[in-house]
């Protein structure tokens, strides 16, 4: 199960990755053109907020249980994502976005699968 919830927190910790440097280096306008509409609704700043806060958390899964400085700090990151996707999923929800509601809801769980094993059984 450990092995499991490495590839699981890597997986995660690859697409918040990602993510979050979109947000970060690619401006409004750019990311409201390559589809991801949702963005018109924000201020710049919030889109860049989102992607620090993506990119802390891709960090925060891997980081810390690796290096074993502060583990606990992995399921934290994941609840953190839980609450990311949470808000991801609300948004898009209210822009009729049936397919990105989904695949947030699909994240938040992946995620909260590695909180619940890292706070519970399968703690650093």
């Amino acid at each position: 199960m450990n092995v499991f919830l490495w590839i699981l927190a890597g997986v995660l910790a690859a697409v918040f990755l990602a993510s979050g440097a979109m947000k970060l280096i690619r401006t409004k306008e750019q990311l409201a053109g390559s589809g991801q509409g949702w963005v018109e609704q924000f201020p710049a700043g919030t889109i860049k907020l989102i992607g620090i806060l993506e990119l802390a958390a891709a960090i925060g899964l891997i980081l810390p249980p690796l290096l074993d400085i502060v583990p606990v700090l992995a399921p934290i990151a994941a609840v953190g994502l839980i609450v990311l996707m949470a808000g991801g999923a609300i948004t898009h929800a209210r822009r009729g976005e049936v397919p990105n509601v989904v695949v947030n809801v699909v994240l938040a769980v992946l995620a909260a699968v590695v909180a619940w094993e890292r706070f519970g059984p399968y703690s650093f």
